[in-house]
């Protein structure tokens, strides 16, 4: 995309900026070089065998694959160039069914290494780009995912990176997320279609005869992830029919459609037992991801881990006797483990946390609820710091359509160290507490999610102990939206100051610069602006900037795809042209979300500063 407005890597600043304050130090035991030296271990996936585990590890320079013993032992490294990836963006590595090759993306591409050591090499030369590799049963055909007709598409290449055979062609709709039959004669995969972008399909490719035909789909229903069960009898999915994010089952022929979950609460994920009996499922409970078994027959559920933290990707050994996932919690960075399923024992495989971060007095947030304008009660988490400062930071989660749940936050920790109290409220919009609360938002950006995060502000207000006077706004991606939403639109001026990581508050250009899958996804919410204009003006805080009356501080990366970085130049215009307090700094060679340590740092940096100088007596 050409760029008629150039962003370049700046400071500005219209105003006199916040400066260090000499007389408030950081919390005896941490500093902002300790939080983002920690790594962060993510997506892994269980070799066939049992054997090894495939993993991904952040170091805040490079985002490379790594192998480990899955009964423990030490890691070996895959990759050595993987470029940084941000962690809710990435794909798992993918286990050839023989065990002997690993296949992942750098760079935009596909690539193989061998699981006995050599370097990777790509795969997917006879395209521009491609990515979600996933393997055929005969550990030799790979389907990969390329765009053509502005669409996603599916095509069959094989190890060598053969011309690949199209297995979808369509201008209809996104092609997403093919699994193979286990006898590799059909692939099952997610329609995304362009004529009712709230709906997504199950279908089924034969491809001994190139027919597809629907397994599933409802108007303005969303399905996903399809799994056929190792016996190939069942295909197991997610739909938000029942108003919950539930598993259903359906035959291969389409026949036998039946909800199976029925547990008043969202599964974020499932994987089936080598003996297609039972699946291990995540089942979120607000905002604690628990580790449960569930009866394909019966439907019956058993938890095997539950707390308040975050279970993922659970993978079945071989003989269906353990299970291995991944685990953070507010007081622990994500982590391996691996359970015996009979026992419940769990052993530890990866020790990435820091010691002088564990060392710390961490805190583990509180689950509440307030209500907000219309009565509304709005799910929140509270972090009430040990020893109180008078401020509080109320934070907003990006998205919308997200969740802040029980999850390792650094910084949240380190500002509660300092005496920051932080609430995270989960607006309107936000996932995990049934689909009638996910779409609250639709048709209403910057309305009532506004309104839902000034009542947050309201509420902080009547904890003891905190300032009225003393409260900041501070979010990325929606959440910096909804900070420029709050500071804007707020006639009560509930609020101190405001950071922004990038954020827009113009939603007609920033849909115009963003990416293919950006535009798609504001109109799940808003439609498309050319027939619903009024929603997208509706929902742009730029045109009240006349109303901030409070410092603001912009932050933002120029390789931003998602939220383009002429959006937050767009706010840096309009704020200088109204004479506002603001500062603001860009970030060369950063997409959404600031991944490179250095970045962190200095961005954390800035924050801390600006949040000690405004919100500090």
């Amino acid at each position: 995309m050409s760029k008629i407005i150039e962003v370049t890597e700046k400071y500005e600043r219209n105003g006199w900026p916040s400066i260090p304050r000499p007389d408030v130090k950081a919390p005896k035991g941490w500093s902002l070089e300790l939080i983002t030296a920690q790594e962060r271990i993510r997506n892994h996936q269980l070799s066939p065998d049992g054997k090894t585990i495939a993993y991904i590890k952040d170091d805040g320079h490079l985002s490379d694959v790594f192998t480990l013993p899955a009964e423990g032992g030490w890691p070996a490294r895959v990759s050595v160039n993987r470029g940084l990836v941000a962690y809710w963006d990435d794909e798992i590595p993918q286990w050839s069914p023989d065990g002997r090759w690993l296949a992942f993306g750098i760079d935009g591409h596909v690539h193989l290494a061998p699981a006995d050591g050599g370097l990777p090499k790509k795969l997917t030369d006879f395209t521009e780009a491609a990515g979600g590799p996933r393997w055929m049963p005969d550990s030799r055909r790979i389907i990969v995912s390329v765009t053509r007709h502005e669409a996603d598409q599916l095509v069959l290449t094989d190890l060598d990176g053969s011309w690949p055979r199209p297995l979808t062609d369509s201008p209809d709709g996104d092609h997403w997320d093919p699994h193979p039959a286990p006898d590799g004669k059909s692939i099952v995969y997610v329609l995304r279609r362009f004529d009712d972008i709230n709906r997504t399909d199950i279908r089924l490719l034969d491809l001994q005869t190139d027919q597809t035909r629907t397994l599933y789909g409802l108007p303005k229903i969303r399905a996903w992830r399809p799994r056929f069960s190792p016996d190939g009898q069942a295909i197991a999915f997610t739909s938000e029919q029942g108003g919950w994010n539930d598993l259903w089952l359906i035959r291969p022929d389409g026949e036998g459609l039946r909800q199976l979950s029925k547990l008043g609460a969202d599964i974020v994920q499932h994987g089936w037992s080598p003996d297609s009996k039972t699946l291990a499922v995540i089942v979120n409970r607000g905002g604690a991801f628990h580790l449960g078994l569930l009866d394909a027959q019966s439907g019956e559920y058993t938890e095997l881990r539950g707390g308040n933290g975050l279970h993922t990707n659970p993978c079945f050994t071989p003989n269906g006797a353990h299970l291995t996932f991944e685990y953070e919690s507010p007081l622990q960075p994500p982590e391996l483990y691996r359970m015996e399923i009979d026992s419940r024992q769990i052993r530890q495989l990866t020790f990435s946390f820091l010691p002088a971060l564990a060392a710390n007095k961490l805190v583990m947030p509180e689950a509440i609820t307030y209500p907000s304008f219309d009565g509304l009660e709005i799910p929140a988490f509270l972090f009430r710091p040990e020893k109180p400062n008078g401020a509080a930071i109320m934070h907003p989660h990006g998205g919308p359509s997200s969740q802040y749940a029980f999850e390792w936050d650094p910084l949240a920790q380190y500002l509660a160290a300092k005496g920051y109290t932080f609430i995270a409220p989960n607006y309107r919009g936000s996932t995990g507490y049934g689909i009638e609360f996910e779409h609250a938002n639709y048709n209403d950006w910057g309305g009532g999610d506004t309104r839902d995060c000034i009542a947050a502000a309201k509420h902080l207000k009547t904890l003891p102990g905190i300032d009225p006077a003393r409260i900041a706004s501070m979010g990325g991606s929606y959440g910096g939206y909804m900070t420029l939403c709050v500071l804007s639109r707020d006639m009560e001026y509930n609020f101190a100051c405001g950071i922004a990581k990038y954020g827009d508050s113009n939603l007609l250009s920033s849909w115009a610069q963003c990416n293919r899958e950006l535009r798609l996804y504001t109109e799940i919410f808003l439609g498309h602006p050319a027939k619903n204009r009024a929603a997208y003006q509706a929902g742009s805080p730029l045109e009240d900037f006349h109303n901030i009356r409070k410092p603001v501080l912009l932050l933002h990366g120029l390789e931003d795809d998602v939220v383009p970085p002429e959006a937050s130049e767009e706010i840096a215009h309009e704020l200088k042209r109204l004479d506002k307090t603001y500062e603001y700094k860009t970030y060369s060679g950063e997409p959404h979300g600031f991944l490179m340590r250095q970045t962190q740092l200095d961005a954390y940096e800035r924050l801390e500063r600006f949040l000690d100088w405004y919100l500090l007596p």
